[in-house]
This record gives structure tokens, C-alpha cells and sequence, in this order.
């Protein structure tokens, strides 16, 4: 626990091996959760633990220092001690090591991340995404028992946040720690990590598998984070029905409603368009507004009744009144805008996010996990 200003930092949750995302949107207390693991933070109460070992507690007033956490912290801006060699960068936590030792693991670690040839250069002579990959053979170098990435990513170009992605993947598979990951990127956070957390206001409000998470975030807020552009107000009709008050529908669900349930969600690219009008989940619907990036548009469409313009849909303002938000390929809207108005969407049962307006209860543990790390701060 600690006191961030707007809201507490509250959260509480078990890692294990498979590398955990952090996700949540910038100032909701992903950074100072990772730094209070470190030790660059200090929580005002609550409990840390590594492996067995207790890095902080608060109620037996412990409090290791950062130097004897055995934890890698990668920056979000990495941090490279500018007046070292890219080598001497490497091996900045190797102090205690003996000379050979220390420069055979040095070598080592260039030769992973591609940077044998670059070890006698400076930070400010090699590109962004080389330094990103010194900072993190740096982390990795003293053989720490957990790694702790602060939007590793951010910094980088589209380019180069792919390559140097691609080798945070592979580097992450084979590392026998525990890997925290935080990032706002949702669909970085689901190509890097097999478990997510989802952060807001300093609380963790759900957690799970990637698949988990994204297909069942149980609560608007994490469905919010993970992406969902379309919600109504949902009232029960019985087991598998409720009325949609703000799309002024009813829809057919999967699964029983559970007792908390305040809201649905559709996620924008799952809204299909069917030419049958009178299929269950169903609803005519006219184009409000468009918006156009290089390889995808986003539709914003009317539910039952055209829009109350004589504007064409790419001069109007998104702003105006609308229902659904659709997002497809441009392939995809070439072909449908041969269609004649009112198009027909359809809300699959299976598809549709059954919320609440609470988090759903975090339990202390994702699964039970041989090697792990509780983080009560």
C-alpha cells in the first residue's frame, strides 16, 4: 500500500514463471508497483516477497535495499550510464565478480543481444534500439531472480519497437526468472506476455491468461482497458436474455448472467454484417460518421433509424449521436458500401461481455506456480 495522491496504491498478486503484463492506462500505478519491487520505492505498508525471501514487510520492518534484491530494472528510457563503454554498461552490476568471470558473462550477454562488435562504443553512438538491448543485457547480466520492464518499448519507432519486440519475445522464453512487463499497449502486452494484469486507479481489477482477459475482462473497466469501444446498460429478461437500454435492443447471450451483471460490451471488430435481417442478435443500421487510418476505417453506425443529417457519413462529425463502433479492414468497406442502406449487424451471442461495474475479487494467485513473486504494496 501506498499513497499516490488522487488514489492509493492497493494491489496484491502472485507471478510465476510465464512472464506478467501489467496494463493499464498512464497514472494508474504499474511504474510504482515495479519500483516498489525494486526497492527504489518504499511502501507505507504491506508485505514483497522473492522466492521465499522477504524483501519488504512492513509489520517485521524490513526493508532490503535495492543492491541485495537481486531484481533487473529496465527503464522506460534506459537509463545507459553515458560515460561507460557499451561493455562496461553490461557489466555495471558484476563489480563483485573476479576480473575473467566478470568479462567472460560481459561477452556472453553482447553475443545474445547481437552487440559483440559494438562493445567498446558509447550509448550516444549507436542507435535507440541498440541501447535498448544493452539496457536489458545489463538487467540481465547479474542473473536476477525477477526483471522488471517499464514500458521497455515506448521509446522506439514502429520499426523498431517490432524487431526489438521480437527479441523480447524470444529473450523472455528461455529466461528462468520471473518477468514483469508493464505497459498501456494492449496488443503489445498480448504478443509478449501469457498472463496480464489489468491495473486502474492503483488497484489490480482482474487477472488471467491473455485469452482470459481479453475474451472475459468481467468488469467495464478492465474491458475498457483491454479494448472495448461499445457498452450499454444492460437489464436481465431471464438466464440468457437482457434488453440493451442504450442500443435499445434485446440480445440472446451464451452464458447465464450473473448476478452483478450492469453492463454489456461488444468489441468493435467482432460486429459482423449479415443479409439476413431477421436472425436472432440482429439490427438494421445506418452510417452516423467515419474514420480513415492507412489500413483500416472505423464506422460508427446508428442502430434501427437513420441519422438526422443530410451530411455524407466522411463529413460528419463523430461526435454526433451513435450506437456501435465498427472497426474493419478497407478491403471490407470497399465491398460494403456497394450495399444499399440500412446494412444488417449481428451481435454474436458468444461474443457478447457480460460486466460489471466493480472489479471482480483479484485473487492472490494466478495458478499455483513452483517459483513466484507476492507483491503487496
Amino acid at each position: 500500500h501506498k499513497s499516490l495522491g488522487p488514489f492509493p496504491l492497493d494491489v496484491q498478486f502472485t507471478a510465476g514463471p510465464e512472464a506478467l503484463g501489467i496494463l493499464g492506462a498512464s497514472g494508474s500505478g504499474k511504474s510504482i508497483t515495479l519500483r516498489c519491487i525494486a526497492g527504489v520505492e518504499t511502501p507505507e505498508r504491506g508485505r514483497i516477497v522473492l522466492n521465499g525471501r522477504v524483501l519488504f514487510d512492513r509489520d517485521r520492518g524490513i526493508n532490503l535495499p535495492s543492491c541485495e534484491r537481486r531484481v533487473g530494472l529496465l527503464f522506460q528510457t534506459y537509463a545507459l550510464f553515458p560515460h561507460l563503454t557499451i561493455a562496461e554498461n553490461v557489466g555495471f552490476g558484476l563489480q563483485h565478480l573476479p576480473r575473467l568471470e566478470r568479462w567472460q558473462r560481459v561477452s556472453w550477454w553482447l553475443g545474445v543481444m547481437h552487440l559483440q562488435e559494438l562493445g567498446n562504443r558509447y550509448p550516444q553512438q549507436i542507435s535507440g534500439g541498440q541501447q535498448q538491448r544493452v539496457a536489458l543485457a545489463r538487467a540481465l547480466a547479474p542473473n536476477p531472480e525477477v526483471l522488471l520492464l517499464d514500458e521497455p518499448l515506448s521509446a522506439l519507432d514502429t520499426y523498431l519497437r517490432s524487431q526489438v519486440e521480437q527479441q523480447l519475445i524470444k529473450t523472455l522464453a528461455t529466461y528462468p526468472g520471473i518477468a514483469l512487463f508493464v505497459t498501456h499497449n494492449l496488443e503489445e502486452v498480448f504478443r509478449v506476455c501469457p498472463q496480464v494484469m489489468v491495473m486502474a486507479a492503483g488497484q489490480a481489477v482482474t487477472h488471467g491468461t491473455r485469452h482470459q482477459v481479453f475474451e472475459r475482462p468481467g468488469s467495464a473497466i478492465a474491458a475498457q482497458i483491454t479494448g472495448c469501444k461499445n457498452f450499454s446498460r444492460a437489464t436481465p429478461l431471464s438466464a440468457h436474455t437482457l434488453r440493451a437500454e442504450d442500443w435499445d435492443c434485446t440480445l440472446a447471450v451464451v452464458e447465464p448472467l450473473p448476478p452483478s451483471l450492469s453492463q454489456v460490451g461488444f468489441r468493435a471488430h467482432q460486429v459482423e454484417f449479415v443479409d439476413h435481417p431477421h436472425a436472432p442478435n440482429t439490427f438494421p443500421a445506418w452510417v452516423v460518421a467515419t474514420s480513415e487510418t492507412p489500413h483500416r476505417m472505423t464506422l460508427f453506425l446508428k442502430l434501427h433509424r437513420p441519422p438526422e443529417t443530410d451530411l455524407a457519413p466522411d463529413r460528419r462529425a463523430v461526435t454526433a449521436p451513435y450506437d456501435l463502433q465498427v472497426e474493419l479492414f478497407k478491403e471490407k468497406w470497399q465491398v460494403l458500401q456497394q450495399r444499399p442502406l440500412p446494412w444488417h449487424v449481428h451481435l454474436a451471442p458468444e461474443r457478447i461481455l457480460l460486466l460489471s461495474d466493480r472489479p471482480q475479487p483479484t485473487p492472490p494467485t494466478m495458478d499455483p506456480l513452483p517459483a513466484h513473486a507476492n507483491a503487496h504494496a
